[in-house]
């Protein structure tokens, strides 16, 4: 919920299998909710009045509990859901499966963290973004990075595909160790075979909380200046990054419908009350940094496109 997590940009075959077999047996057209209102049918979902969201169990920013969809993502989308008039009905897959869903349009939409970038966005639509991501890495108690520079030469870990990867792979003498999923992460963390691991913050704190034995704290590293990331634009990755929800590219007008929902909740409150419920930071989940509105401005966004915000 990437929360963030930053999802994989790979798309496994596995993956892709295991959510057409999910879609498969999801709900068809005549099990939608009936009496749906013209303005929630022109929103263009598979099923009218029902939007299918692809997740992967990711807490706290996405779980499926029965057939209900919880966690930070899954309370936004649930809110916007009900905004619109639209029953939201999960399906579970992995990362790839996430994304696969969307780019074959099997799923209407995809939560969970997922960041925002100019690859992806070729492939579909991302909303405004729900939150924002700070570059947060989990430590074990006692130890101490700042830096990028700090980072030269450790063994560093995070999830398979993550856009960290590249990152941790542009750090002298750094060692990439990459994992199935974030508990890889923490047992080795825990073990001392890792130094940090690049996880989404909301996820460091959790574990930090559930599993007290790893002996874990939450650091954020201070981001690369731009002449670092001039020198290593892999780099990049370690800045804070914008996360979206993920639509398939005909789904305009849903993408449309969702990102104003989005914004109202910046306006309103909603959304810090949200960002604090699962123990994050509105100071630091919701103020754009200053990059965010010119990397999507003339790519998926108009040239005077301002990213929303909590008031400042």
């Amino acid at each position: 919920m990437p929360m963030i997590r930053m999802r994989p940009l790979a798309v496994a075959l596995s993956a892709t299998l295991l959510l057409l077999g999910t879609a498969a047996c999801g709900s068809g057209d005549d099990d939608g909710p009936k009496n749906v209102s013209a303005k929630t049918a022109a929103l263009g979902t598979l099923t009218p009045g029902v939007i299918k969201v692809a997740v992967q169990p990711y807490a706290p920013y996405t779980s499926v509990q029965g057939d209900k969809i919880v966690g930070l993502d899954g309370d936004i989308l649930n809110h916007v859901a009900k905004k619109l008039g639209l029953e939201v009905e999960p399906q579970v897959t992995d990362f790839a499966g996430m994304l696969a869903g969307v780019q074959s349009r099997r799923v209407d939409i995809t939560v969970g963290g997922v960041a925002w970038s100019a690859d992806r966005q070729k492939q579909g639509l991302f909303t405004d973004p729900p939150y924002y991501s700070p570059p947060a890495m989990a430590v074990r108690n006692g130890k101490t990075y700042k830096t990028v520079d700090d980072l030269e030469n450790l063994s560093l870990g995070t999830v398979e595909g993550y856009v960290w990867v590249k990152s941790i792979q542009s750090v002298p003498g750094a060692k990439l160790h990459a994992y199935p999923d974030a508990n890889g992460v923490f047992d080795d963390l825990g073990a001392g075979r890792v130094d940090v691991g690049f996880l989404d913050p909301l996820l460091i704190i959790a574990a930090q909380k559930e599993r007290p034995e790893l002996k874990i704290s939450t650091q954020y590293l201070t981001p690369p200046t731009a002449a670092q990331v001039k020198a290593k634009p892999a780099y990049a990755y370690f800045q804070p990054y914008q996360t979206g929800f993920y639509l398939p590219k005909k789904a305009t007008k849903l993408e449309q419908a969702i990102s104003a929902q989005i914004d109202a909740m910046y306006t309103n409150g909603e959304m810090a009350k949200l960002v604090e419920k699962y123990g994050g930071d509105p100071e630091q989940f919701l103020k754009p940094a200053a990059d965010v509105a010119s990397a999507r401005r003339g790519v998926d966004r108009p040239q005077d496109w301002n990213p929303p915000t909590i008031a400042k």
